[in-house]
């Protein structure tokens, strides 16, 4: 059973959110918030698999509240997505940043929308590659300079192809194809490159190698 508590200020697009999960056999939602704190509190005392924000709350906004979940090791396992209006604007950047595991525009259609719930509870490929590309390309016109960042010394070569090819946007069974290896294999390159990382998810994988300079935007472009 997939987990997830819902974040919004308007009552009414919780009840719709809500209307739809409730239909399906492996998804329930375990309680509604309607700001930030009172997320914070519900995300302690049910633990759910996804954390669905909307962005732009009063009180505390998704930004700091994804921040504060991201934060606390006694939350690893829950993963939030972003609620919001736009595409990937400035908002929903700096919400990837602080640890989001992705994001969900809210006139999504419902097949989308139960697809992007499941595999975000899987932990999988949490972002569309199209998603991926945008935030790549916000990096291909305003680089950040490099940092060296904990763990980088210790990938292997191959943790560090499939890094890049995960900035190219592609999912664990492209990367298996351009590498040559099994499905598993490529899955689990990235996931220990992950751990290395210290990155809670493929998202902040990606953000993390660009701002490392692990993956550059010259690199993307070959």
């Amino acid at each position: 059973m997939i987990r997830v508590l819902l974040v919004d200020d308007q009552p009414l697009i919780r009840s719709g959110f809500r209307a739809f999960l409730d239909l399906e056999d492996d998804i329930e939602v375990v309680a509604e918030a309607a700001n930030g704190i009172e997320a914070l509190a519900l995300v302690a005392e049910h633990l759910p698999d996804i954390v669905l924000v909307d962005i732009q709350m009063p009180v505390l906004d998704g930004i700091e509240t994804t921040r504060r979940i991201a934060a606390d090791p006694t939350l690893a396992g829950v993963h939030v997505v972003i609620l919001t209006n736009y595409g990937l604007d400035e908002y929903v950047f700096h919400a990837l940043r602080a640890g989001a595991a992705g994001f969900l525009v809210k006139d999504i259609v419902p097949e989308d929308f139960l697809h992007a719930v499941r595999v975000a509870a899987r932990g999988d490929a949490l972002l569309a590659p199209s998603i991926t590309r945008k935030l790549i390309n916000r990096y291909v016109t305003q680089p950040l300079p490099g940092t060296t960042g904990p763990g980088l010394e210790e990938l292997t070569g191959r943790e560090r192809e499939a890094i890049v090819l995960v900035a190219h946007g592609l999912s664990n069974d492209e990367i298996a194809d351009r590498m040559v290896i099994s499905p598993l294999t490529a899955k689990t390159h990235v996931n220990r490159a992950m751990t290395k990382l210290h990155a809670r998810d493929r998202a902040q994988l990606v953000v993390l190698a660009y701002e490392s300079g692990l993956v550059t935007p010259r690199q993307n472009r070959v």
